[in-house]
């Protein structure tokens, strides 16, 4: 069943900027990743989603299609974004069945909340292969095609249909440190670095290089991971974002439209933060009630392990 236009994307846009245009997703089946994806789809993309699991990955490109009659969405589950090989034979199946790639959305993610002291060795390197080399891999394996798809629809100032175009999906956890989030914190701040350096390296290519850094979503995997029910009914957690409220799938989808679109032809290395300046507030993640006392009080005492999901 379709989901109505309203859910993932803004009256703003007109239809079709993106016919003939493929994007690349890893993490694709995920909410943000799917509706980023949707959106693009709905303007004229064709799109190819990755994802660790199939049959969620495959059943997600079909919902991803209904958002556009006529669209060829590819669901290719079962990959691992730290074997670089996997994604490099994704990446040409997409460029064979649907002709080339010229976005890519780097947003394969990993998470959980710890403290230092209950983070073990192989949790922290799980995630830092998941989020950073995940996303270096994610580039490798697409960046022929997004070079190609530059030298194809050149990005000269004029041109209203560009590509050659990545998104890095990162997070602001690192902007100032973040309680129970040092590994997400190490390895988002090795995704924004990573972008920085593709947008310097190959601008002159004429590819951008950005990042998109959502803050707290309403109905995501993430918050249902992070979030606190009880402090979301109570409405206290609102109160930690300005603006009262946590974002929508919607307004990350918008913020991709423009990065992709002829709007945002001239950022290059840019981090845009969407989430109402909640990161500038002070305090601590507000998730399970006040800092510091939920790292005195053993809140967070050490739990069995869960391996972190796509």
């Amino acid at each position: 069943m379709a989901i109505p236009r309203s859910e993932y994307l803004s009256e703003v846009w007109k239809d079709g900027i993106f016919s003939n245009k493929v994007v690349f997703c890893t993490g694709g089946a995920g909410s943000i990743c799917s509706a980023q994806v949707r959106a693009l789809v709905h303007l004229g993309a064709n799109a190819c989603i990755i994802g660790r699991n199939a049959e969620k990955t495959e059943s997600m490109a079909a919902n991803i299609a209904t958002a556009r009659a006529g669209s060829r969405v590819i669901g290719i589950g079962g990959l691992d974004v730290r074997k670089v090989e996997d994604l490099e034979e994704a990446a040409a199946r997409c460029a064979k069945e649907l002709g080339g790639i010229d976005f890519c959305i780097a947003g394969a993610a990993g998470n959980f909340l710890s403290p230092i002291s209950g983070l073990s060795s192989n949790a922290f390197r799980t995630v830092i292969e998941i989020d950073t080399i995940g996303s270096f891999n994610t580039l490798k394996a697409t960046l022929p095609y997004l070079i190609e798809s530059a030298k194809k629809n050149p990005n000269n100032g004029t041109n209203p249909s560009t590509g050659g175009r990545i998104i890095f999906v990162s997070a602001s956890f690192h902007f100032k440190g973040m309680a129970l989030q040092a590994h997400v914190s190490a390895a988002k701040a090795g995704v924004d670095a990573l972008s920085a350096t593709a947008a310097i390296e190959y601008g002159p290519r004429g590819i951008t290089s950005n990042i998109i850094t959502p803050g707290p979503i309403m109905g995501t995997e993430g918050m249902a991971r992070l979030g606190s029910r009880d402090a979301e009914q109570s409405g206290a957690a609102f109160k930690k974002v300005p603006l009262g409220r946590y974002g929508l799938v919607k307004e990350i989808a918008d913020g991709t439209v423009y990065l992709f679109s002829d709007a945002g032809n001239f950022v290059n290395g840019e981090v845009l933060v969407i989430d109402g300046a909640e990161w500038r507030t002070p305090g601590g993640m507000g998730v399970a009630g006040q800092y510091p006392d939920y790292l005195l009080d053993n809140t967070f005492q050490r739990r069995e392990e869960k391996k972190p999901k796509l």
